[in-house]
């Protein structure tokens, strides 16, 4: 029975990523299951109290709690002796780092101290080499005796006394009562400036002797987690060790920050991408990183809100981009963002006709069409027996031109809800078949699979996108020099942002209006999605969001720059629904750094933002039904 628990808890935590702090597992005899439940949350440092009680070596706090089932060496030294032997020498499979074994003397030094080493120096290849390190608390001998015991035996120091360079290369770990420093801080907002003061001294201090430091004393919660961290504090007092692992987990996925910082290395991906998007191979996590911010655009509101004739709409939609993903992007820009120097600012529900929570197809399909659909149809009513006219056939009707420009497979529900009518967003090669009776003047996005592999339906569809009048590109960045109908398949549009490529979907904006608007002297519709901010939400992978938020600002830029430069473009931004249930929970305005986390891998019900600039754009502001957007474009062009 032993061996299989030991085996279940080791097993997962290989998926485990490192922690940026030693958490300590405080009084952790009192748990559920005492050693198991703080080595399970990855504690690297345990702490058992520990009486010589008639003969034997026993736990618990007080004397009236002791019991002979409660043998020190049963619930911390067999359990340890298990798991650093099965993991060949070391405490947990996936890491290096050793376990802290702090022993608290609750009797008199000694003979404790020496039953305590006898027992613990029976395993010499566990207790005095490289994988537990022991150190004693509580009635530890007087520095000037450390040498007298072995040297694999540590002791808690104290910020206080006056140690040797002897005494003090025999010190484990520094461990004082946050009382002593901060009486009046709950761990919530932030400590006052002498307390403060005195905390960060406390911690330098102990830090000028080479040494961690722990706080006992310390409250806890997100806010004294992200603090302690922040001060820079080794060992991290926790009474909730799941709730501190937890908050301190993926620790890389959880933070981003301008410049170069550490990162955990790997990938982070997600496998609840849907069928056009699958092979998505994830975010490669070095390369999440900005080395300095984004320039934004600031707007003449010159015809902000007028009543002139609109001639040409943008609508760009950034895929599960719910309000805290915009703020993210913002904080980690100095507060600056490009959207957010609009001034007509809306929200909209997305709710679908069969469910609570949305998805691209349903949220998509209502932004384009103004008509209220279900899960997984692309612009199609329940059966898909009635197709939904979007807004590219409403603006073709007009003699404008239309585009569709994504960063998902162009076969994903976002771009498709604006050329294709199916109840099924998965049937990916049913809904490039649209492209062969599409009116669509330029589909661009990645997906050269499409026109190039066999396909299960053994349609030619590059044949067959030729023959409806379609030229066939792979640069999304020189649509512009192709006049006439386009399919632009560009694979590296499917590749995540990085520093390299972050203006990458604003330069595809920007070739792309300029293509449409030689196309067509009577105007266009051109819809843009930033489709990987969806991805980052599915994986958990917040650097991986500011990223994608960054680059599709840009790409706002580019829209609203063409919309100053002739006073008859719409600009509407917005998303299809939210995903992750993101979170902000700290952060530094001096550096830039945000703490943020998903509360889900799944979309969300969360309300998202609507940005509005030019012409019209005041009817946006206010709380709508996704619907009114596309109904609010064509009531305003149609004046």
């Amino acid at each position: 029975m032993r061996k299989w628990l030991l085996a279940v808890l080791l097993f997962p935590l290989a998926l485990r990523a490192q922690q940026p702090v030693i958490l300590h597992s405080h009084n952790d005899y009192v748990r559920t299951a005492p050693f198991w439940e703080a080595y399970s949350q990855h504690c690297g440092s345990i702490e058992a109290d520990v009486f010589l009680y008639e003969g034997q070596l026993l736990v618990g706090h007080e004397v009236d709690q002791l019991t002979p089932e409660r043998s020190f060496d049963a619930m911390y030294v067999q359990p340890i002796v298990q798991v650093v032997r099965a993991n060949g020498g070391k405490p947990w499979a996936d890491r290096s780092n050793r376990l802290i074994l702090l022993v608290e003397l609750k009797s008199e030094t000694e003979p404790e101290l020496s039953e305590v080493i006898d027992l613990l120096g029976r395993y010499p290849d566990v207790f005095c080499g490289d994988a537990v390190q022991v150190v004693i608390t509580g009635n530890t001998p007087a520095p000037e005796s450390f040498a007298s015991y072995p040297h694999w035996v540590y002791f808690d120091g104290d910020i206080r006394e006056n140690y040797t360079p002897e005494q003090l290369a025999r010190v484990g770990m520094v461990s004082n009562s946050f009382r002593m420093f901060a009486r009046k801080w709950n761990g919530k907002g932030r400590m006052i400036d002498p307390e403060l003061d005195a905390v960060t001294a406390a911690i330098d201090k102990v830090h000028s002797w080479g040494k961690p430091i722990r706080f006992w004393e310390a409250p806890e919660g997100t806010t004294a987690y992200f603090t302690f961290w922040k001060l820079g504090v080794d060992i991290i007092n926790t009474d909730k060790p799941a709730v501190a692992s937890l908050f301190f987990d993926d620790w890389g996925n959880k933070n981003f920050i301008i410049g170069k910082h550490e990162v955990q290395a790997g990938v982070t991906g997600t496998k609840k991408l849907d069928a056009a998007t699958r092979s998505f191979a994830g975010f490669q996590n070095e390369r999440l990183q900005l080395s300095k911010r984004i320039p934004t655009y600031t707007p003449t509101y010159r015809n902000d809100g007028s009543n002139k004739k609109i001639k040409n709409v943008i609508l760009l939609i950034g895929d599960g981009m719910g309000i805290n993903q915009v703020i993210a992007g913002a904080y980690a820009n100095n507060r600056d963002l490009s959207m957010l120097k609009l001034k007509s600012v809306g929200i909209q529900f997305y709710n679908p006709n069969d469910d609570f929570i949305g998805d691209s197809a349903s949220g998509g399909s209502a932004l384009a069409t103004g008509e209220m659909s279900w899960t997984r149809h692309i612009s199609s009513n329940k059966d898909g027996s009635e197709e939904y006219p979007a807004l590219t056939d409403y603006f073709k009707a007009m003699g404008k031109a239309t585009g569709v420009v994504s960063l998902g497979d162009i076969a994903d529900a976002t771009p498709a809800v604006f050329y294709a009518h199916i109840s099924e967003r998965d049937s990916t090669d049913k809904i490039t078949r649209y492209m062969l009776t599409s009116d669509v003047d330029l589909i661009c996005g990645p997906g050269t699979s499409y026109f190039e592999k066999p396909r299960e339906d053994g349609v030619d569809l590059l044949s067959g996108i030729k023959a409806n009048g379609y030229s066939y590109t792979k640069d999304a960045l020189a649509v512009n020099q192709v006049r006439g109908k386009l399919i632009c398949m560009d694979d590296r549009m499917g590749s995540y942002a990085t520093e390299e490529t972050l203006d990458f979907l604003a330069g595809i904006t920007k070739s792309s209006i300029e293509k449409l608007a030689k196309d067509s002297k009577k105007g266009f519709f051109l819809m843009v999605e930033g489709a990987k901010i969806d991805y980052a939400g599915h994986s958990d992978c917040f650097p991986a969001s500011v990223i994608e938020e960054l680059g599709f600002d840009l790409a706002v830029a580019e829209a609203l720059k063409f919309a100053d430069s002739n006073g008859e473009t719409l600009v509407v931004v917005t998303a299809d629904h939210e995903t992750g249930g993101l979170t902000i929970l700290d952060g530094d305005l001096e550096t830039g750094h945000i703490l943020a986390v998903y509360n889900s891998d799944d979309h969300t019900p969360t309300v998202v933002p609507v940005f509005a600039y030019g012409p019209g754009s005041r009817e946006f502001m206010g709380t709508y039904m996704n619907i009114e957007i596309a109904r609010t474009i064509k009531r305003l062009v149609k004046k």
